[in-house]
């Protein structure tokens, strides 16, 4: 008998039929929103489930699943997993890494220069026929080449967006990390290790690339914008939650950051209200891995986790190993 596997939101087709080739598969594609208990319901009897980042997994829901056997997220974050939890009850959590790092890094680096040039706020000033005449300060925002970037978290992608940064557009590359990287991979990011509090002084551009975590649970709020210059600009293309969105649309509106760049946000899909007020801020869907290779590589390989695993034992990415060896 085939094991029983739930796709939770809605997915490419091809996925699903690669799938139904191994297992008993229901799928959620008319990308319902399950409530917890309702998403409880749907794995009874489920050994796998392909999960985005709209599915929690924790301690509650794994008590009422005792059949399930392993959470695929099609995602690199995985703040929506108790991970814990998961560890303690048996089950392994997969995520889909390295698939989406350079698509992340354009977008990063895309939504920096929107940020910085304020191309939203020219482009929605224009559309309501505002504009008139030239002036020699027109929607004159911050210089890119040869400026500072700061990066706060110095992963795959961060290095990414440091190569561009550096190589593309001349700029001085700080950086602030847990781990400092070795000698070889500075040299190739052409990057510098700081202490965080210099990061946020010295940069001109705040890129935040850090995984969410209890830890880095407002990361950047109230204290860490009082430390950056006024003119500087901030970036959000990690997780929700690491900026106090609250404090950021504060220090936006009194002046104290020239612009902010956002494409994830506390409690999405809702946005704060007051950096919806704002007319300085660039907001984007978390869309930075949206092309359509991208998504199609990371849901195949969240595919191919559970392939691997319920037919083989052999996941490709998993991030609690102890369960295999368990």
């Amino acid at each position: 008998m085939k094991p029983a596997v739930l796709v939770g939101s809605a997915v490419f087709p091809e996925v699903l039929d690669k799938l139904a080739q191994h297992f008993e598969l229901t799928a959620n594609q008319e990308d319902v929103l399950w409530t917890p208990t309702e998403l409880a319901q749907q794995l009874q009897g489920k050994q796998g489930v392909f999960t985005t980042g709209s599915q929690r997994i924790d301690a509650a829901l794994l008590a009422a699943c005792p059949d399930l056997k392993i959470c695929a997220n099609m995602a690199v974050g995985y703040n929506n997993f108790d991970l814990d939890a998961m560890t303690a009850a048996g089950v392994l959590a997969t995520n889909t890494p390295d698939v989406l790092t350079e698509t992340t890094a354009d977008f990063g680096f895309a939504l920096l220069l929107a940020t910085a040039r304020r191309i939203t706020e020219s482009e929605h000033f224009l559309r309501a026929g505002l504009w008139s005449r030239w002036r020699y300060d027109l929607f004159a925002g911050a210089e890119v080449f040869g400026s500072t970037l700061g990066i706060l978290g110095m992963g795959r992608i961060g290095q990414g967006i440091a190569k561009r940064a550096a190589l593309g557009f001349g700029m001085k590359v700080i950086y602030h990390n847990r781990s400092r990287l070795d000698e070889a991979t500075e040299a190739a990011c052409q990057a510098r290790w700081v202490s965080k509090d210099e990061l946020l002084r010295t940069c001109d551009h705040l890129m935040l690339v850090l995984p969410y975590s209890a830890a880095s649970h407002h990361s950047i709020g109230a204290a860490e914008l009082a430390l950056m210059k006024p003119t500087a600009t901030l970036v959000n293309i990690a997780r929700g939650g690491i900026v106090d969105d609250a404090a950021l649309a504060a220090a936006l509106r009194a002046g104290q950051l020239a612009a902010a760049g956002l494409d994830v946000f506390e409690g999405e899909p809702a946005v704060h209200p007051d950096l919806l007020a704002c007319h300085n801020v660039v907001l984007t869907p978390h869309i930075a891995s949206a092309t359509q290779a991208t998504r199609l590589a990371m849901a195949q390989l969240a595919a191919d986790n559970l392939i691997g695993f319920l037919l083989h034992g052999k996941p490709l990415t998993p991030l609690n190993p102890q369960v295999l060896a368990a």
